[in-house]
């Protein structure tokens, strides 16, 4: 779904981006930071959880989960942003 907006709309103006004009290229650029962040965070956790410290296993998986929730978010927003 993309968010069309008509021409006689006050607002900023249209950068020739789909980001800039939903306003949500900074979001989505936030959220892919987060996703790298919690991906390497994962990683870390895995190692630690193949040395055997037990709390990195359930630690991996919750940072996992948190994870595939910005990848769902990343998803429901690039049809607004025309990715």
């Amino acid at each position: 779904m993309r968010l069309l907006l008509p021409d006689h709309t006050i607002g900023p103006p249209a950068m020739g981006d789909d980001d800039d004009r939903t306003g949500l290229g900074d979001v989505v650029e936030t959220l892919r930071g987060v996703e790298e962040r919690l991906r390497d965070a994962a990683y870390d956790a895995l190692r630690a959880a193949a040395d055997g410290d037990e709390q990195a296993a359930a630690s991996e998986r919750r940072i996992l989960q948190a994870r595939r929730a910005i990848e769902r978010a990343l998803r429901a927003l690039g049809d607004a942003t025309g990715e």
